[in-house]
């Protein structure tokens, strides 16, 4: 295609643009013909950008971006072409046109943008429920990823979003939950929309509830992003249940039992939610006592967690299983002596606990030095 050509196509696409975008049209031609490739690449982005370019997207890329497109950063390219995928007709149109842009940057010098390609593709695959083609995709990226001293934060951030999103269409609760918060780590949470920050918080409280493997919730708890989940009434329940877990606060779990089962997810592991309340509530109690005083009966714990005396036993065997205590059973007096707890977030009323015993440690800590200082007299003044 020659420059009159190009300058024909721009003039086109200028007078079908949005008004307020046809000055970055006008600018296009100009960049173009200045071989400014820098400067025009980064004025498209913010032509892409614009919602209103929406239906020109795809044309610019294929008739216009392709032109010089070797001569531009390939991972802007690859972005350019990810908003101008958006404007496919389906997923197959997408998926054929993503795979030809990983082809196109798959050279030695772009595999960062072989990546974020290659990412894309994997999405789309997901978008389709080709799992398998998906899964393969984000390994062969990885595989490439963990080669890089370093890489673009925006590459990061795709391939955990997008394995994200691959283990939640696997059920795969926990490797969902460690993904979405890298992800989260990689972007600014204010970029997300409100209903994209409320479905995050959502799909991460409702999978670390339910993982197998997850029952410390300090990461997510701490999280701005869990803020989504105040907005809405109908949101803070699970908000609260979080908060219930981490204290293991059986009250408040009973008081939230309702919503559920009334929540399809929660309802199908509700046996599984009671025995981590249940597991949380042994890790409070643990945790309330001080380290000289945690040697405890099975009758204690049964009063503090609400379990029956022939469970204990299995429920401190399941706690010292997953690392949540550190200790030994004593199976003939029933006692267990518990060494460490694993730590936790705290919340204001468990910080005002902690305070209390700290003001006990320092009144036995000037008990014992009065004790000491009246005991020994004689040897202090000798």
């Amino acid at each position: 295609m020659n420059v009159d050509t190009i300058s024909d196509f721009l003039a086109e696409q200028r007078d079908n643009a949005p008004e307020e975008l046809q000055p970055l049209v006008l600018e296009f031609e100009t960049l173009w013909e200045r071989k400014l490739w820098h400067q025009l690449t980064n004025q498209l982005i913010e032509f892409f950008n614009n919602p209103g370019s929406a239906p020109q997207r795809l044309q610019f890329y294929k008739v216009f971006v392709l032109k010089f497109a070797d001569k531009i950063n390939q991972l802007k390219l690859v972005d350019l072409a990810l908003k101008a995928a958006t404007q496919c007709r389906d997923n197959q149109e997408r998926l054929s046109f993503m795979e030809a842009v990983a082809k196109k940057v798959d050279r030695d010098e772009s595999q960062d943008a072989l990546v974020f390609a290659t990412i894309a593709v994997a999405r789309v695959r997901l978008d389709l429920e080709d799992l398998d083609g998906a899964r393969r995709d984000l390994d062969r990226a990885e595989k490439v990823l963990e080669g890089f001293d370093s890489v673009e934060t925006i590459v990061h951030a795709a391939f955990y979003g997008a394995n994200a999103d691959y283990y939640q269409a696997k059920a795969d609760f926990g490797s969902y939950y460690r993904n979405a918060l890298l992800y989260l780590a990689c972007i600014d949470i204010k970029s997300l929309n409100p209903a994209e920050r409320r479905n995050r918080a959502y799909d991460l409280s409702v999978a670390a509830l339910v993982s197998t493997n997850i029952y410390n919730f300090g990461e997510l708890l701490l999280h701005p992003i869990l803020d989504a989940l105040s907005e809405r009434d109908d949101d803070k329940w699970l908000r609260e249940l979080l908060f219930a877990f981490n204290r293991g606060d059986l009250a408040a779990y009973d008081v939230l039992a309702a919503h559920i089962g009334a929540h399809a997810l929660l309802s199908q592991h509700s046996r599984q939610l009671r025995e981590k309340m249940y597991l949380a509530a042994l890790t409070e109690a643990v945790f309330r006592r001080p380290p000289h005083d945690r040697a405890m009966a099975f009758g204690t714990i049964a009063a503090e967690t609400k379990v029956r005396p022939d469970e204990i036993e299995h429920l401190i065997m399941k706690a010292l299983s997953l690392g949540l205590l550190r200790g030994t059973i004593d199976q003939v007096d029933e006692v267990a002596h518990i060494n460490w707890v694993q730590p936790k977030v705290l919340d204001m009323k468990q910080i005002e606990n902690m305070r209390q015993r700290l003001k006990d440690w320092d009144s036995s800590v000037n008990q014992l030095g009065n004790w000491i200082e009246k005991a020994g007299q004689d040897v202090w003044a000798a």
